[in-house]
């Protein structure tokens, strides 16, 4: 037996969960504002199907993450399988980064009151929400697959061993994103954290694409750690709730930011 693939296998799945703990955050946060309580809303010609696939998926939010984890493995194997386009291409990296920095800018700009109550946020989530969060889990997986299949290719040269470290970590960031979605309603200020990561990440990658400054993986771990735990800080400091009118100044900037640079 080759000990070797063993190590790997691990070394890929500690990878996949340094690379992916701002991934599970944001997934997390997407899926809180379905409801726990209610079925998928499948569209008339699929409701047969839908009530056949009920007792697999569950509700809403549990059932957008599994939909999502079918999405990342088919998803993360074809990135796999065009690794060294992503290497190559510079466009693609670029356009993902463009993509999360507006995604980020949005959702922290939004004017939503914070306040507002679950209930009311689980009456917002209809047909389209739902197709919507999956669809942008999705869509997310895609962009922060990136980083992580070229580091994955880096350790090993072997596709079924690069693949299978990877499905483990994906399905262990699942499990993770389920508990952020636990935790956000909670401290619901890990909502706006988890934007904040996916801001951060968009400015990393171009960074490191047009200025060409590296970031190692702990560093974007022990940054992605240092974000969460300093939005906690500020949600339970009253000295800084005093500030919070500077926060806000802030988000409204990033989301007139996004208004002006998706408008043209």
């Amino acid at each position: 037996m080759d000990y070797s693939i063993i190590v790997i296998v691990i070394q890929l799945v500690f990878l996949e969960g340094i690379l992916s703990i701002d991934n599970a955050a944001v997934l997390g946060a997407m899926v809180v504002p379905l409801p726990n309580d209610k079925q998928i809303p499948w569209p008339p010609i699929l409701e047969k199907f839908g009530r056949w696939l009920h007792p697999v998926l569950g509700y809403q939010r549990s059932a957008a993450l599994k939909v999502g984890l079918l999405g990342a493995y088919v998803g993360r194997g074809l990135m796999l399988l065009l690794a060294s386009v992503l290497i190559e291409n510079l466009w693609i990296r670029l356009i993902g980064a463009i993509y999360l920095i507006h995604l980020a800018c949005h959702e922290l700009g939004d004017s939503t009151p914070h306040d507002q109550t679950t209930e009311e946020k689980k009456e917002a989530a209809q047909v389209f929400s739902f197709w919507h969060v999956v669809f942008t889990i999705e869509l997310m997986d895609l962009v922060f697959s990136i980083d992580n299949v070229i580091a994955a290719v880096a350790i090993s040269k072997e596709l079924w061993v690069v693949m299978l470290g990877v499905a483990i970590g994906i399905l262990t960031m699942r499990f993770a994103a389920g508990l952020f979605s636990y935790a956000v309603e909670r401290e619901p200020i890990l909502k706006e954290a988890a934007y904040i990561l996916i801001l951060n990440i968009g400015v990393q990658l171009i960074l490191e694409e047009i200025w060409k400054i590296e970031f190692s993986d702990l560093v974007r771990f022990g940054i992605s750690i240092f974000i969460i735990l300093a939005c906690l800080f500020y949600a339970h400091s009253p000295l800084l709730q005093k500030l919070n009118f500077i926060f806000a100044l802030a988000f409204m900037g990033a989301g007139h930011f996004e208004m002006t640079l998706w408008n043209g």
